[in-house]
């Protein structure tokens, strides 16, 4: 028996996100919400977060999830940058247009101030590379010939759903909260490394009559007693509004100022909602699927608390 490129990327989406239904409470009140009215949940994005510095054997930044990716047939398909976060992003998509686009971020770590540097890279320059080499092996065979035997497939799904995770040491909670004062990105990178930072709701394809767009959706969850941010980004009838459940928040190890394991609670994931008009491309109307700097700007400080 052999398993296709496509189905070996469609269960590793699957894996990721029973995983972050686990973790977060928010997405799966929608979940249960969406089902039991009989609509259905298509997830438009997922989201990640790296660091651009030397992380010990794994690639940096964006290359982190990007080698992976382009084994899966995602492509790069356009490049964002944040210049007062100083974040650099691309997104990549699937030739299916019905799998989540890939959304990974980077934080150019040798912009921000020189302590702050010497922080993120003595935690995570020793950083050991989470895939064996026999999952390296198996990812190089599945772009080269875009099947793997079933066994095989099974087993990189997965050691790959096991990569999303914070690959270096604990970080230290001093440093943890001195870096939250320059960049809170940095600070939930150094925390959460590369676990997935968010889904997103595809509201288009929702089916649920009686939330029809993002608007009356993101109503219906308050009702429902689910937190969101207080407005929603973009203008109705727009290519693209979005909104956001809060961020829930975790209890994440960090060492004290003796060594000594300690714990810190910690935002981790909210859940993303989109809404995404129609453009004109050589006279074919089409949904529009990139993303707006401007708004991705304001959900990036959804990890953002009063707290932290």
């Amino acid at each position: 028996m052999k398993t296709t490129v496509k189905e070996i990327t469609s269960s590793l989406l699957h894996e990721l996100w029973q995983q972050y239904l686990r973790r977060v409470s928010y997405a799966r009140e929608y979940s249960n919400l969406v089902s039991a009215k009989g609509g259905k949940i298509v997830n438009d994005h997922i989201a990640f977060r790296s660091l651009n510095t030397h992380t010990g054997e794994q690639p940096e930044g964006i290359r982190a999830f990007k080698h992976i990716l382009e084994c899966l047939e995602y492509k790069p398909v356009l490049k964002y940058k944040f210049q007062v976060k100083k974040l650099n992003a691309v997104h990549f998509e699937h030739p299916d247009p019905m799998f989540p686009k890939i959304f990974v971020s980077q934080l150019e770590v040798s912009e921000i101030p020189g302590w702050a540097k010497e922080i993120i890279d003595k935690t995570v320059v020793d950083a050991p590379y989470i895939i064996s080499d026999n999952a390296i092996e198996l990812l190089n065979i599945l772009k080269e010939k875009k099947e793997l035997p079933s066994e095989a497939a099974d087993i990189l799904v997965y050691e790959l759903a096991g990569y999303f995770r914070r690959p270096w040491q604990t970080p230290r909670k001093e440093d943890v909260l001195k870096l939250n004062d320059v960049s809170q990105y940095a600070a939930w990178v150094m925390l959460h490394g590369n676990s997935v930072n968010h889904f997103t709701a595809l509201i288009n394809y929702q089916q649920v009559k009686e939330w029809p767009n993002l608007a009356t959706t993101c109503e219906g969850l308050r009702q429902a007693g689910i937190p969101l941010k207080e407005n929603i980004e973009g203008e109705e009838g727009s290519i693209l509004q979005q909104s956001a459940t809060l961020a829930v928040k975790e209890v994440v190890d960090v060492l004290d100022e003796n060594g000594q394991l300690d714990e810190i609670e910690w935002t981790y994931a909210y859940y993303e909602l989109a809404e995404r008009g129609y453009v004109e491309e050589n006279g074919v109307k089409k949904i529009f699927s990139g993303f707006l700097g401007e708004q991705a700007t304001h959900l990036f400080d959804m990890t953002q608390t009063r707290e932290n």
